[in-house]
Protein backbone atom coordinates (compact mmCIF):
# COMPACT_ATOMS: atom_id res chain seq x y z
CA UNK A 1 0.00 0.00 0.00
CA UNK A 2 0.95 3.39 -0.93
CA UNK A 3 1.99 5.62 1.70
CA UNK A 4 2.09 9.71 2.41
CA UNK A 5 3.50 11.84 4.52
CA UNK A 6 1.50 15.07 5.59
CA UNK A 7 3.61 18.06 5.46
CA UNK A 8 4.10 18.97 8.88
CA UNK A 9 4.67 15.36 9.64
CA UNK A 10 7.63 15.24 6.79
CA UNK A 11 8.99 18.35 8.70
CA UNK A 12 9.12 16.83 12.10
CA UNK A 13 10.75 13.53 10.63
CA UNK A 14 13.37 15.87 9.07
CA UNK A 15 13.71 17.87 12.45
CA UNK A 16 14.07 14.64 14.74
CA UNK A 17 17.09 13.16 12.08
CA UNK A 18 18.77 16.52 12.33
CA UNK A 19 18.17 16.78 16.26
CA UNK A 20 19.39 13.14 16.77
CA UNK A 21 22.28 14.00 14.43
CA UNK A 22 23.55 16.83 16.35
CA UNK A 23 23.68 14.12 19.78
CA UNK A 24 25.20 12.15 17.42
CA UNK A 25 26.87 11.63 14.46
CA UNK A 26 25.09 8.56 12.61
CA UNK A 27 21.86 8.65 15.38
CA UNK A 28 20.08 10.40 13.11
CA UNK A 29 20.19 8.22 10.21
CA UNK A 30 19.29 5.33 12.80
CA UNK A 31 16.56 6.82 13.60
CA UNK A 32 15.51 7.93 10.09
CA UNK A 33 16.10 3.77 9.64
CA UNK A 34 13.33 2.85 12.37
CA UNK A 35 11.15 5.47 10.73
CA UNK A 36 11.44 4.14 7.41
CA UNK A 37 10.72 0.16 9.06
CA UNK A 38 7.71 1.27 10.82
CA UNK A 39 6.56 2.76 7.33
CA UNK A 40 7.11 -0.66 5.66
CA UNK A 41 5.56 -2.31 8.25
CA UNK A 42 2.43 0.19 8.36
CA UNK A 43 1.92 -0.57 4.38
CA UNK A 44 2.01 -4.52 4.86
CA UNK A 45 -0.66 -4.54 7.57
CA UNK A 46 -2.32 -1.27 7.96
CA UNK A 47 -5.13 -2.82 9.77
CA UNK A 48 -2.35 -4.28 12.77
CA UNK A 49 -2.21 -1.11 14.53
CA UNK A 50 -4.07 -0.10 17.75
CA UNK A 51 -6.57 2.73 16.88
CA UNK A 52 -5.81 6.04 18.76
CA UNK A 53 -8.42 8.29 18.12
CA UNK A 54 -11.74 7.43 15.28
CA UNK A 55 -9.84 6.72 12.28
CA UNK A 56 -5.99 7.16 13.51
CA UNK A 57 -4.01 3.99 14.52
CA UNK A 58 -0.41 4.64 16.28
CA UNK A 59 2.92 2.23 15.22
CA UNK A 60 5.57 2.40 17.88
CA UNK A 61 9.19 2.87 16.35
CA UNK A 62 12.01 0.61 18.12
CA UNK A 63 14.59 2.44 19.81
CA UNK A 64 13.36 6.01 19.85
CA UNK A 65 10.42 7.85 22.00
CA UNK A 66 7.99 8.44 18.17
CA UNK A 67 4.75 6.53 16.83
CA UNK A 68 3.75 7.42 13.42
CA UNK A 69 0.23 8.53 13.43
CA UNK A 70 -1.64 7.35 10.80
CA UNK A 71 -4.93 7.32 9.05
CA UNK A 72 -5.82 4.08 6.36
CA UNK A 73 -7.71 5.37 2.72
CA UNK A 74 -8.71 3.36 0.66
CA UNK A 75 -5.74 3.16 -1.41
CA UNK A 76 -3.43 4.74 0.41
CA UNK A 77 -1.71 5.12 4.04
CA UNK A 78 -1.50 9.29 5.14
CA UNK A 79 1.17 9.97 8.00
CA UNK A 80 -0.49 12.64 9.82
CA UNK A 81 2.18 12.90 12.67
CA UNK A 82 6.02 11.89 13.39
CA UNK A 83 5.29 12.31 17.11
CA UNK A 84 7.56 12.30 19.97
CA UNK A 85 5.95 10.43 22.90
CA UNK A 86 6.90 12.73 25.81
CA UNK A 87 5.26 15.81 24.22
CA UNK A 88 1.77 17.71 23.81
CA UNK A 89 -0.15 14.80 22.59
CA UNK A 90 -3.10 16.12 20.84
CA UNK A 91 -0.74 18.72 18.94
CA UNK A 92 -2.14 16.75 15.60
CA UNK A 93 -5.28 16.77 15.40
CA UNK A 94 -5.80 19.83 13.46
CA UNK A 95 -4.28 17.74 10.50
CA UNK A 96 -7.42 15.74 9.67
CA UNK A 97 -8.53 15.88 6.44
Amino acid sequence: MKVEFHPEAEEELVRAVDWYEDVEPGLGQDFALEVHAAVRAIASFPTAWPVLDGDIRRCLTNRFPYGLLFSTEKSKVLVLAVMHLHRKPDYWKDRRR
